[in-house]
C-alpha cells in the first residue's frame, strides 16, 4: 500500500553539535528556520526505553517538531495520509538520533512512529505548534492512535 518516497511538508534536518572541552550545544529551534506556522507553543521531553516503540498515530491539525540527539538512536517512519497531498501513500523511514542528531518536523495527518533502537534509554524533545489539549487542557487531544488498531496498515518494522 505504501511507497518509499519524501513526504511534501515533512522534514529532517541535521542538527549540529557544538562540541568542546565542556561538552556540547546544540540548537534545536531558530525562528529563522523555520515556517511561522510550525511555531512552538509548548515543549516537552520524553524518555524511551530501549526496543518500545511509540505511536503509530496522527494529528489533525497539529504539526510535531521532534529533536533526536541522544542519548541512543530511534527509527522514525512516516506515512502520508493525506489524500490531498502530492505525496499521498508515500512511506519515509530514517535513523536519527546520537548518530545522526536530526530534528524531524511531521505535519497534520501525517502518521509517524519512533522505536529506541540504540540499546540505552533515549530522550526525545518535541516543540508541538499545539498545545496538548488546548488552552487549560480543557480540550479533546488531537491524536488518532493508529496503535490501538490491530488492522491498521501502519505497521511499524521492529528492530534496527
Amino acid at each position: 500500500m505504501f511507497k518509499k518516497g519524501e513526504i511534501i511538508g515533512a522534514q529532517i534536518r541535521p542538527i549540529k553539535k557544538y562540541v568542546d572541552e565542556r561538552g556540547w550545544l546544540a540548537e534545536l529551534f531558530r525562528e529563522d528556520e523555520v515556517e511561522k506556522s510550525v511555531f512552538p507553543v509548548m515543549s516537552y521531553i520524553s524518555l524511551t526505553r530501549p526496543g518500545v516503540v511509540r505511536g503509530p498515530h496522527e494529528h489533525v491539525a497539529q504539526t510535531d517538531y521532534f529533536c533526536f540527539i541522544g542519548p541512543s538512536n530511534f527509527k522514525v517512519t512516516l506515512w502520508d495520509n493525506r489524500e490531498k497531498s502530492p505525496t499521498f501513500q508515500n512511506k519515509v523511514q530514517i535513523v536519527v538520533g546520537e548518530d545522526s542528531p536530526a530534528i524531524v518536523i511531521v505535519p497534520e495527518g501525517v502518521v509517524h512512529a519512533y522505536q529506541n533502537v540504540g540499546g540505552k534509554d533515549g530522550v526525545v524533545i518535541n516543540c508541538p505548534n499545539q498545545l496538548f489539549m488546548g488552552r487549560g487542557k480543557k480540550e479533546a487531544i488531537d491524536e488518532i492512535r493508529h496503535e490501538d488498531d490491530p488492522k491498521s496498515p501502519y505497521v511499524v518494522d521492529l528492530g534496527s
